[in-house]
């Protein structure tokens, strides 16, 4: 049982961090730059940490 539910823990982060990535790749540069103080380019960086630690 505990396999199962780390795999649904892994896909569920997987799910999060896809979405994450996703949202932050389509701001605008200019909104996510300027106002944000984030680089859409580094998405899966951020996504990446902001998920996984």
């Amino acid at each position: 049982m505990a396999a199962y539910t780390k795999l649904r823990t892994a896909l569920a982060k997987r799910a999060q961090y896809t979405r994450t990535r996703r949202a932050l790749a389509a701001l605008p540069p200019e909104l996510a730059i300027e106002d944000l103080g984030l680089n859409p380019y580094d998405a899966k960086t951020i996504a990446r940490r902001a998920v996984y630690g």
